[in-house]
């Protein structure tokens, strides 16, 4: 028993610390799974307002979640505080279970985002994972008084403050800056509007549609081979997937460039044979001390070297006023989906430089002072 429950001890402490260390490299993408997850939950009309204020804390729960599975992992591997740890793991486990087995059962969230974007799990890979996972921790938790401590207290507890220490700091750097390893569809060399495209060897789904109609106040479901006359008055359709395609979905959706005026310029601008930057923002408030300074002079430098620049975001009518009528600038503004800004920019602001449709360089807020001279 006492080797089984070892063995379980260090697989479960090495993987929990694994999934963190994974998600610490990008913890906005931990959030941005939290929110989808509370999207869904808030349909229901009585969770709507919980859901609603829970997601404005997504960042703040993805920090604290990581941080709590690198620390348990951590302290399960040293041996200490073994009925805290083993508790606070099977409650853990727990509630992932639940994530993912709501995720691959309910068909409402593609995947958990257990591992990131770095190591995607579909969400019955993650469900499976989590069943084997929670068997293991009972294992740890009827036999733990057979874990015992590596070293010795006053090492151990060293040892798990500089971990805490190391986690936080590491989610502080790249939140900063940008992810140490960058998994994302827009990482430096990859060519945007190749990656748009849906793959070559995309199975697409089967569907079957389920058309509504109305006549005499009353409305009647009707399949595409038995639709009803003229007299009836269309509602609505519904589609419904019969059988789930495979590699269906482009790695990049929804990076669609607009004017203000609402004119879709992505081909034409990614089409371009020359160097350009691409400046995502969001956050106006408090620029002037942030970035306003490095923004200026990326955009001396740009114009000396003949590089345009120009802005990328989801408030474009902000952006507008910010960029061209409170500080002159004189720079043409894009909008683009909010979703999609969150996948291309993890820092706000953050800088692009582009050739055509190719990611030459990125650099988070805090590296602005290091881009281009």
């Amino acid at each position: 028993m006492k080797f089984i429950v070892n063995t379980c001890r260090f697989l479960v402490g090495v993987l929990f610390i694994f999934s963190g260390i994974v998600k610490a490299n990008d913890p906005h993408g931990l959030s941005y799974k939290m929110q989808e997850f509370f999207d869904v939950w808030s349909r229901n009309s009585s969770l709507t307002n919980l859901m609603n204020h829970l997601s404005s804390f997504a960042l703040p729960f993805s920090l604290i979640m990581i941080t709590l599975e690198i620390m348990v992992g951590v302290a399960l591997i040293l041996g200490v505080w073994r009925k805290i740890v083993s508790w606070i793991l099977l409650i853990l486990i727990v509630f992932f279970t639940f994530l993912t087995g709501y995720a691959a059962l309910s068909g409402k969230v593609a995947t958990c985002g257990c591992f990131g974007d770095c190591l995607p799990l579909s969400s019955m890979q993650s469900f499976t994972k989590d069943l084997i996972l929670l068997v293991l921790i009972l294992v740890l938790v009827a036999g733990r008084r057979y874990i015992r401590p590596l070293f010795s207290a006053p090492l151990n507890t060293l040892m798990v403050f500089i971990s805490l220490l190391l986690v936080i700091f590491f989610q502080w750097f790249v939140m900063r800056h940008l992810p140490l390893v960058d998994c994302l569809p827009f990482k430096k060399g990859n060519n945007i509007l190749q990656l748009r495209k849906m793959p070559a060897d995309a199975i697409p789904d089967k569907k079957e549609y389920q058309f509504v109609y109305k006549k005499d106040g009353k409305t009647s479901q009707f399949s595409i081979k038995n639709l009803p006359d003229s007299s009836w008055e269309f509602v609505s359709r519904e589609d419904i997937i019969i059988e789930k395609g495979k590699n269906n979905e482009p790695p990049i959706k929804d990076f669609y460039l607009n004017t203000t005026a609402g004119t879709d310029t992505t081909q034409a601008l990614l089409s371009l044979d020359a160097d350009f930057y691409l400046f995502f923002v969001n956050d106006f408030k408090g620029t002037q001390d942030n970035w306003l300074d490095n923004f200026t002079r990326i955009y001396q430098f740009g114009k000396m070297k003949n590089r345009p620049l120009y802005i990328v975001s989801s408030q474009p009518e902000l952006a507008e006023q910010f960029f061209n009528v409170r500080n002159s600038f004189g720079l043409q503004v894009f909008a683009l989906d909010a979703t999609a800004f969150k996948t291309a920019a993890r820092t706000d602001p953050e800088l692009y430089l582009m050739h055509g449709p190719v990611v030459l360089d990125k650099w988070g807020w805090a590296d602005l002072k290091k881009a281009p001279k």
